[in-house]
C-alpha cells in the first residue's frame, strides 16, 4: 500500500506549522508507519527531532524523520511513500521549487492559520497554491479560542472561501511548546490533556484521507 501524503503548508510565518507537523506525526504514529520530512530551511522539525531521540516515552514510536531538499526530494517522497503509511512534509513558508513539489506531492494539504482577519487574508497564495496543483486542501485552526466571537469571525471568513475548514481545532495552549522542546508529542507528554484530546481529534477528522 502506498502511503498517504500531507503536506503541511503555509507561506505566512508564525502560523505554527512545525507545531502542527509534529503534534499529527507523533499521534500517527501510535497505530501506523509514520515519515515526517523536513523541506524547511528553518530545520526546526529535524531539530524536534534530534532532541526526540533522547527522549525514552518516544524510543517505541513508529516515527521516522528525514531532511531533504533540491533534486533529491521527488525521489525521496516517493521512496518514503513506498516504505510508510503516512508521509508529513513540513514544506518551506515561501513559493520556492520545493514548496510546490511537497504540494504537488499530496493528498491533502494541510493550511495553519490563527483565527485572525490578517492571518486568514495572508493565507491566499497558499491555497492559490494548492489549488494550481489540484490538491485537495483543509485550513487547520491554529492556536484557537476554544469559543467566543473571535473564533466565530474566522469560522465565518473561511466559509466565504473555497476552502472549508476542519471542525477539529488546535488551541493556544503551553503543553504545545513544552512537549516541542521535550522532543515529544502531546499525545506522549501530557495524554490525558486537553492538548492531546484536540491532535487526537484532529486525526479523526483525517480519517476520511487516511482511510485510503
Amino acid at each position: 500500500m502506498v502511503a498517504i501524503v500531507l503536506t503541511v503548508a503555509q507561506q505566512k510565518g508564525g502560523a505554527g506549522k512545525t507545531t502542527l507537523a509534529a503534534q499529527l506525526g507523533a499521534a500517527l504514529a501510535e497505530t501506523r508507519r509514520v515519515a515526517a520530512l523536513d523541506i524547511d530551511p528553518q530545520g526546526s522539525l529535524a531539530r524536534w527531532h534530534a532532541l526526540r531521540k533522547g527522549a525514552a516515552r518516544a524510543a517505541a514510536s513508529g516515527l521516522t524523520v528525514a531532511d531533504t531538499a533540491g533534486w533529491k526530494l521527488a525521489a525521496a517522497i516517493e521512496g518514503l511513500r513506498r516504505d510508510n503509511d503516512v508521509v508529513l512534509i513540513d514544506s518551506p513558508p515561501h513559493a520556492e521549487t520545493e514548496a510546490r513539489l511537497a504540494v504537488r506531492a499530496a493528498d491533502l494539504v494541510l493550511v495553519p492559520v490563527q483565527p485572525s482577519p490578517l492571518d486568514l487574508w495572508a493565507t491566499g497564495p497558499t491555497l492559490d497554491l494548492a489549488r494550481a496543483e489540484k490538491r485537495d486542501a483543509r485550513i487547520v485552526l491554529n492556536r484557537a479560542p476554544a469559543r467566543g466571537r473571535l473564533l466565530d469571525a474566522a469560522r465565518a471568513e473561511i466559509a466565504k472561501g473555497a476552502t472549508p475548514a476542519l471542525e477539529a481545532t488546535l488551541g493556544n495552549r503551553s503543553a504545545f511548546a513544552m512537549a516541542m522542546a521535550a522532543g515529544l508529542g502531546v499525545t506522549e507528554s501530557a495524554p490525558r490533556s486537553l492538548a492531546a484530546a484536540e491532535v487526537r481529534g484532529l486525526v479523526a477528522a483525517l480519517s476520511p484521507w487516511l482511510g485510503r
